[in-house]
């Protein structure tokens, strides 16, 4: 398993007339974390495109327990808990400055050749990223 937390203020265009962040950030939030979560593994977007490989969104979803305030300091704690094959699943929490847990998701990614925008495998180099990181014992954090 590996885990790895990111932090992000709540902007003030992040939220609606009662200063509550807008549901639809959320998954943007996802987002942040998970680049945030392969650059710390070496295994950034740009560097992975580079490479040759896409990295589509199959499916998403999202649980919203409390709602974030404009101005929140909000932690983004993002989870492999299996190695990929074909697919790559991300797994979030997202928490408040006071540790409330305030919303929980996750992500599914495919794998995609570039050149030939065909559906393939995880690539050995991106598995060898993640295998430097895994630990089968504990929850990892990077």
């Amino acid at each position: 398993m590996l885990r790895f937390d990111t932090k992000l203020r709540v902007w003030y265009k992040h939220t609606d007339q009662m200063g509550i962040c807008h549901h639809s950030n959320y998954i943007c939030y996802f987002e942040a974390a998970r680049s945030d979560m392969m650059r710390a593994m070496g295994l950034s977007y740009a560097e992975v495109e580079a490479r040759g490989l896409m990295m589509p969104i199959l499916e998403v979803q999202s649980r919203y327990r409390k709602p974030a305030y404009f101005d929140e300091v909000l932690t983004i704690r993002v989870r492999l808990e299996e190695l990929p094959v074909t697919r790559i699943n991300f797994y979030y929490e997202i928490y408040n400055e006071a540790q409330e847990l305030l919303n929980t998701g996750w992500t599914q990614l495919g794998f995609m050749d570039s050149v030939t925008r065909r559906p393939c495998r995880c690539p050995e180099w991106f598995l060898e990223k993640i295998r430097e990181h895994w630990d089968d014992t504990a929850d990892t954090s990077l």
